[in-house]
């Protein structure tokens, strides 16, 4: 009897002991999982990309930094990026905030015009192992992605609708500078009011600068008095002096990258749209996504990278009389047109 209760013992602690180091075991293999499911969070962390967009000048002073700021933010929330917004108060900072952008570590760099070319090639040779980005102007290096736009696209449409809208077959455009990359402004201008008005002459004087207004408000104000009744201002921040024309002289005129309507919708009647913050989403986007690669790639109208109020984009001020709806319905047309190929729009840089 005895010696079957000793047994039974021996049993019952051996089956304890059997229970205690499996719970131990699933405890440790438990802990395990726990501790490689952090290392995974962990490592994730530290391998989460991260994007600077470097600007050339301040969001306040230029809206066309605004769109490429809010495209970028858009696309990185969705993609988990983090990233950070530089601002330059003048274009002779970029080159050194490009460098601090490097410095920190970011893994894509993005920048944007011209006047960023030469300080992002000197920074993204010396870089090889960076990626960069730039939008509106080309950097041929094998590290950098670069956006064109199709600019001549839009302002043919903003011709053809000055061509139709005109009552005295007399128009006009004001370009900041007598330089070949705003070609792509006139010649497109020019092109789309003989498309549609043969008989419509089409007035060019430069202003010799992108920020002269008072000197763009003198030429505006000459060629309104030589019959120009709508004038395209093309000349960056020398724009609001053809707006003041406008609003002093009564005649009508547009803007330019974003819709400057609604700043005086009696005078200002159309804008020729340049959607940075789609090329600076889809940049950001594409890296987000492992999708990026280097190289040119161009947006017109059918990659919605250029575009007209009313005709491509809605605005929020009302359609001016000037133009009308049959001039806008008209011009749809063409767009479409574009889109398909059965009209074409060269480049006139490469003519």
């Amino acid at each position: 009897m005895r010696k079957n209760l000793l047994f039974l013992l021996v049993l019952g602690f051996l089956a304890f002991v059997l229970v205690a180091c499996g719970t131990e075991s699933e405890d440790e293999s438990s802990n395990g999982e726990n501790d490689e499911g952090n290392a995974e969070n962990s490592e994730s962390k530290e391998e989460a990309k991260s994007v600077a967009v470097v600007l050339t000048d301040q969001i306040g002073v230029n809206p066309f930094f605004q769109q490429i700021a809010d495209g970028a933010k858009q696309a990185a929330e969705e993609t988990g990026l983090e990233i950070n917004v530089i601002e330059s108060s003048d274009t002779t900072e970029t080159k050194q905030n490009l460098e601090v952008a490097v410095a920190e570590g970011y893994d894509l760099i993005l920048t944007a015009t011209f006047d960023a070319v030469d300080p992002l090639t000197t920074v993204a040779e010396a870089n090889p192992d960076r990626d960069f980005a730039i939008i509106d102007a080309i950097v041929d290096l094998p590290n950098v992605k670069s956006a064109e736009f199709k600019e001549y696209e839009a302002s043919f449409l903003l011709g053809a609708a000055a061509g139709l809208a005109t009552e005295t077959d007399t128009v006009g455009i004001i370009p900041a500078q007598d330089i070949a990359l705003l070609d792509k402004y006139i010649v497109g201008f020019q092109e789309g009011v003989a498309h549609v008005n043969e008989n419509a002459e089409v007035l060019v004087n430069y202003v010799g600068s992108f920020e002269d207004p008072a000197k763009a408000k003198e030429i505006a104000l000459q060629q309104n008095s030589n019959g120009a009744d709508f004038i395209a201002a093309a000349a960056a921040v020398s724009d609001l002096g053809v707006f003041e024309a406008a609003a002093e002289a009564g005649f009508y005129t547009s803007g330019q990258d974003i819709d400057r309507t609604v700043e005086d919708p009696e005078h200002v009647v159309l804008s020729q749209l340049k959607n940075t913050d789609v090329v600076a989403y889809d940049f950001v986007k594409e890296y987000g996504n492992g999708e990026f690669s280097t190289g040119v790639q161009s947006f017109g109208l059918a990659e919605d990278g250029v575009g007209l109020t009313y005709v491509t984009a809605e605005s929020e001020s009302p359609l001016n009389d000037f133009i009308g709806q049959d001039t806008i319905d008209q011009v749809i047309e063409i767009k479409d047109q574009i889109i398909s190929g059965e009209i074409e729009v060269k480049n006139p840089l490469e003519q």
